[in-house]
């Protein structure tokens, strides 16, 4: 992925969010998930991390739950899409 790229969705359950990214190849999507928790340093200047406190787990899991979902939903539109041109 480029640092230009942005993610096609994302979903939140502060301060989690998953971004949901694709990736085309050989015609076919294929979709990958980055994690982040946001909070502020001691500056109050807000920053992001990929690390996680245990007390984190059940809502990353939960953030999990809900990109997958989305992704399903991407890919049901993606063949309604196909269906069509067809």
């Amino acid at each position: 992925m480029s640092q230009t790229s942005k993610p096609v969705a994302k979903v939140s359950m502060y301060p989690i969010t998953a971004a949901i990214w694709v990736n085309e190849r050989d015609g076919k999507s294929y979709y990958s998930v980055t994690i982040e928790r946001t909070y502020k340093d001691d500056a109050g200047n807000w920053k992001n991390t990929s690390k996680f406190n245990a007390s984190d787990l059940l809502l990353v899991a939960k953030v999990a739950d809900l990109a997958h979902s989305e992704i399903a939903k991407i890919r049901a539109a993606d063949n309604r899409s196909q269906q069509s041109d067809e």
